[in-house]
């Protein structure tokens, strides 16, 4: 933490309540210094602050220290990725849950499995007990949002394969919301409809939630995108039914969803809890297509018949969903103790109607007795078969984390864990199976060590950066798989400030999921598959469901990191990543059918007499072995255009400076420079004229080497009044004192942030007594005298009543009135910000924090009345501003992956099978390579934003025989735009109905791009149609959203 100094102002009792504003800006209860140096990986307590104000030879100098945001996490990896409260704002998104989606590009892992599990979700740095409770609150309620590598998840109990997403709340936030969403394809087909309602309030430490929301699509089918129906289940007789407008490629569906939460923090015992409900119910109704059936007569001809059409083959689906989650987080001694549990239950059932038996139809037309060309039933019934499942789970993760010890680099930090899942899945289906009843029960434990070895931050082998060796070891007791082990071993270096590399080497034994091995099975008739042996595609009867003989896998990872902080590119980031995966024993859905996919699994396959396929059981395979190699490459920058307001760099920037936008630096002379010029008042234009001189050599490209090498020099007693005009040897080391550590060495990341606020000075605020600077608020009343209203203010503050006229100022505030008169010249957004920023975990702010402030006031205005200072507005106000940047916040983010290997041998002696020269073992095939693109546009009332996907060129091999052919991939581009407005804010309209009203419009595949997939004659086989691939195209939507 540092301290700067600012000017007093002519009217000492009005800047007086601006810096006590700055102090409660920068001083949430239980501030102490000891604390300074915490290194603990979670935050739920406030962060050690402290906020003080003394008189300096008489100049009267306001001197503050702030820290982060509380909540914030304190680890040795730099954040990948940090957005603010503008930054979030210009994702354009009306929850979390969908900004977590929409970011996903960023906080999705490049390593493990398929891209790395879901992101790890903390609430103020802590745990929760399931992303249900907190996924619907909305985006307004969020003060900022910190995504970390993957080793950081490891001191939260999980595996180091899923990124960190910390969510900082603001400390109060109330809200009422209602969206409505209506989106379709542009051609037409389908509407899906939204409707969400929704409140949340954060105060007094605690938090409630409720949400409800009702979805609903209808059906699509493949008549109205005009498929070419797969060849011998079409009618070779006009009239007959056509089975295109009873086969869907979108089934219709509805779901409803209702979530509340509650969580609260006691600030009398430290202790955090928080609960979760929520209950949801999905249906679903697809159609599979008309019974047909291929009559013979006794001459020997024959015709392909459909019929049934009142009655087509229909699948339905119903499913309940009830969850119920909670944490506990408290302190003990200096660990931190979190402890969650999550329950749920879940039945579905799945009704499938079986094909009608023609065997009666081929033998009447067969005999004679039924013409080839007679009307065939409208409504048949041919049966229907019921798969019923039901799951309980209930999972608890306990952890404590905190400092084993104190060594040299830095604190040796600790996580234990604890937890235990337990699952059962019960199963049944009316085909004649058994039924299913599978329980696992999983007791898991482990520890995590980050062991810090060289700290640029405390100064122990400095030279050679920040070292820090991570250790993780677990181990799982499987009720089913007996016991599974897992460990990994990280080194991070932190370079400079602006570079860290990593490497991280993971081994894991992982047990296959219980619904893969015991889902019920499933047997759908009329499914197109396209059999790569014959090159062709056929309607197969096609099998779902578990496999119970599925074995555990093994994994070992190889991941390498490079993230750089550009130095020539502002507020630009630039990550490496290189992943190598290596696997035995891997559970697969079951690939494409090939002729070695065949001959690994003859079982699975079923032709009839003349080689066509007929039947595939597609439940999941067990591959002997995978070897991949990946690289990955992300660009990511941000920043503003268009206004002159620049200071302290664009939101969400990450810098060496106070990360929680706390106080900004003031004018005035250069650290160590005296003041002169009178006992108080505002910088004579020398002054201001060194500070400046002193701002502009400090804020070069080599300022802090310049800073660093200027401390030295003063250590050693050199004289540098010839190079600082006005240099003051002693209050240049007093002010130094506060960026050295306990050691009395430097801390190089206080001494960026000196530099930082000290860059962050507008220039026009190093005016002096003749007026204000140019746009600065003049002083209510004007002349020498206060308005009444501030002078009232001020008398009943200093009288017995104090603390309560704070308090009813602070309601005031949030409520939104207008209190300028009462604090003249203050800027209300700062104010606000101090007061959400000094309030302690239970959301209230402490009467000793108030009493510093009222003191503050009354001691300064009894001050200017002994000396005679009077009233009178301040010539300038450094804390004024409208509080709003101006200009557009702009964000820009790429990242490209790179396959360099990706192989599976399916079993022993087997070829091993190169996904990426033509031997895939997925539909599409495995393109070497892919990239995303995120940016947009943020500022006045409306956003812009543009979402690119790049899919590379693939091949999949035939077989050689006869009839089979290759099919190729083209490569395809897609962009999604969305475009949104805060309706008042872009209008200026002053009618309430318009406040909080936000309009998105959507549209996604803005070119309506299509994947082309053809063969080696250049036709596309029927199961690649392009619209059979994506049945959507170009996609439009509105969303309206309003908040009360």
């Amino acid at each position: 933490m540092n301290r700067f100094a600012s000017p007093r102002t002519p009217t000492r009792a009005v800047l007086a309540s601006s810096a006590a504003w700055l102090a409660l800006c920068a001083m949430p209860l239980g501030a102490q210094e000891a604390g300074e140096g915490s290194e603990s990986a979670e935050a739920p307590a406030p962060a050690p602050q402290e906020a003080e104000e003394q008189d300096s030879s008489g100049g009267g100098e306001i001197i503050v220290r702030a820290q982060r945001l509380r909540g914030q996490l304190d680890v040795e990896q730099a954040p990948l990725l940090e957005l603010d409260e503008e930054a979030i704002a210009s994702e354009g998104v009306a929850s979390i849950s969908d900004l977590i989606q929409q970011i996903q590009a960023r906080t999705g892992s490049a390593r493990g499995r398929g891209g790395g599990g879901r992101p790890v979700v903390l609430v103020n740095g802590i745990r929760v007990g399931s992303f249900r409770e907190f996924a619907q609150y909305p985006p307004e309620a969020l003060a900022r949002v910190e995504v970390f590598p993957e080793e950081v998840a490891q001191r939260f109990g999980f595996p180091p394969d899923r990124r960190v997403i910390n969510l900082i709340l603001k400390d109060n936030y109330d809200n009422a919301e209602v969206e409505l969403e209506f989106e379709g394809p542009s051609r037409g087909g389908y509407l899906q409809t939204e409707q969400e309602l929704g409140y949340l309030r954060i105060a007094d430490g605690g938090r409630i939630n409720a949400n409800f929301t009702a979805r609903d699509r209808s059906l699509l089918t493949e008549a109205e995108r005009g498929i070419i129906q797969t060849p011998g289940s079409t009618s070779d007789l006009a009239g007959d039914p056509d089975q295109a407008e009873f086969r869907s490629l979108l089934a219709d569906t509805r779901s409803l969803d209702a979530n509340l939460s509650y969580a609260k923090a006691f600030i009398d015992t430290g202790v955090s809890i928080s609960a979760n409900i929520n209950y949801e119910r999905n249906d679903s109704r697809s159609l599979n297509g008309l019974n047909f059936v291929t009559l013979t007569g006794p001459g020997g001809d024959s015709l392909t018949r459909t019929f049934g059409e009142e009655t087509p083959l229909t699948q339905t689906s119903a499913s309940d969903f009830l969850n119920a989650s909670g944490s506990l987080s408290k302190r003990v001694n200096a660990f931190q103790y979190t402890g969650t549990f999550d329950a749920g239950l879940s039945e579905t059932e799945q009704v499938i109607d079986r094909r009608f038996d023609t065997s009666a139809l081929e033998a009447q037309a067969l005999a004679g007795t039924l013409a080839l060309d007679a009307p065939l039933p409208g409504a048949v019934d041919g049966g229907f078969d019921v798969a019923n499942s039901r799951g309980i789970n209930a999972t608890t993760l306990h952890t404590l984390n905190g400092p084993l010890a104190d060594l040299p680099g830095g604190e040796l930090m600790a996580t234990f864990d604890l937890g235990y899942d337990w699952q059962r899945i019960e199963t049944s289906d009316t085909r004649g199976n058994l039924p299913v009843q599978l329980t696992r029960g999983d007791i898991s434990t482990g520890a995590n060590l980050v062991v810090p070895i060289t700290s640029r931050r405390r100064g122990f082998a400095d030279a050679l950066g920040s070292f820090t060796l991570n250790l993780n070891a677990g181990i799982n007791d499987l009720s089913d798989f007996g016991t599974l082990g897992d460990y990994s071993v990280g080194l991070n270096w932190g370079v400079t400030d602006k570079l860290d590399l990593s490497a991280t080497y993971i081994y894991r034994e992982v047990a296959p999921g219980l619904a893969t091995l015991g889902n019920p099975q499933v047997v759908q008739p009329n499914v197109p598959v396209f059999d790569l042996v014959t090159g062709e595609t056929v309607l197969a009867t096609v099998t779902t469901g578990g496999n119970p003989d599925l074995p555990a896998e093994t994994q070992t990872d190889w991941r390498f990191q490079a993230n750089w902080e550009l130095p020539f590119w502002e507020n630009t980031r630039f990550t490496v990543e290189y992943i190598r995966n290596r696997s035995d024993n891997v559970t697969s859905g079951f690939p494409q059918v090939t002729p070695e996919i065949e001959a690994a699994f003859p079982d699975r396959i079923t032709r009839d007499a003349t080689g066509r396929l007929v039947a595939l059981d597609r439940r999941a395979v067990s591959f002997a072995e995978t070897r991949s190699d990946r690289l990955q490459f992300t660009l990511g920058t941000r920043g503003r255009f268009g206004g002159d307001d620049q200071r302290g760099g664009p939101p969400g920037a990450r810098g060496g400076g106070d990360r929680s936008g706390g106080g900004r630096p003031q004018g005035g002379p250069p650290p160590g420079a005296s003041r002169g010029g009178g006992e108080s008042g505002a910088p004579s234009a020398d002054r201001r004229e060194q500070f400046m001189a002193f701002r502009t050599r400090l804020c070069a490209d080599d300022g802090v080497a310049w800073l660093t090498d200027l401390i030295a020099r003063a250590d050693a007693g050199e004289d540098l009044s010839a190079e600082i005009p006005g240099f003051d040897a002693d209050r240049f080391k007093a002010m130094i004192a506060r960026a050295r550590g306990d050691d009395g060495t430097i801390d190089t990341e206080r001494l960026a942030m000196f530099r930082e606020r000290i860059c962050a000075i507008d220039p026009a605020m190093m005016g002096g007594r003749s007026g204000p600077p140019a746009g600065a608020p003049a002083a209510p009343g004007g002349g020498g005298e206060q308005s009444p209203e501030y002078e009232a203010f001020r008398a009943r503050l200093c009288g017995d009543e104090g603390i309560a006229a704070l308090r009813e100022l602070i309601a005031r505030i949030e409520a939104g009135e207008d209190v300028s008169a009462l604090l003249p010249g203050v800027d209300p957004a700062f104010v606000k910000m101090g007061i959400d920023r000094s309030r302690g975990p239970d959301g209230t702010i402490p009467d000793e924090v108030l009493e510093r402030f009222r003191s503050r006031i009354c001691q300064s205005a009894g001050d200017e009345g002994q000396r005679g200072g009077g009233g009178g507005g301040p010539a300038f106000n450094p804390l004024a501003g409208d509080g709003r940047p101006s200009g557009f916040f702009y964000f820009a983010n790429l990242t490209h992956t790179i396959e360099l290997q990706n192989e599976i041998r399916i079993a022993p002696g087997v070829p091993v099978l190169d996904q990426l020269d033509g031997d895939a073992t997925g539909a599409f095939g495995l393109p070497r390579h892919t990239s995303r693109l995120e940016a947009g546009v943020f500022g006045e009332g409306l956003g812009f934003r543009l979402s690119g996907r790049y899919t590379g060129k693939t091949r999949l091999d035939g077989s050689g025989l006869p009839g089979s052919t290759d099919l190729f991939f083209d490569d395809i581009v897609t962009f999604d735009l969305r475009i949104f407005a805060n309706i008042d804010e872009l209008t200026g309209s002053e009618e309430k109905w318009l406040d909080n009203v936000r309009v998105s419009l959507r549209a996604d595949n803005i070119f309506d791009a299509q994947r082309r997939v053809r063969d080696e004659a250049g036709n596309t086989p029927i199961n690649y149609q392009p619209l059979l691939i994506d049945p959507n195209g170009l996609f439009l939507g509105i969303d309206i959203r309003k908040l009360f």
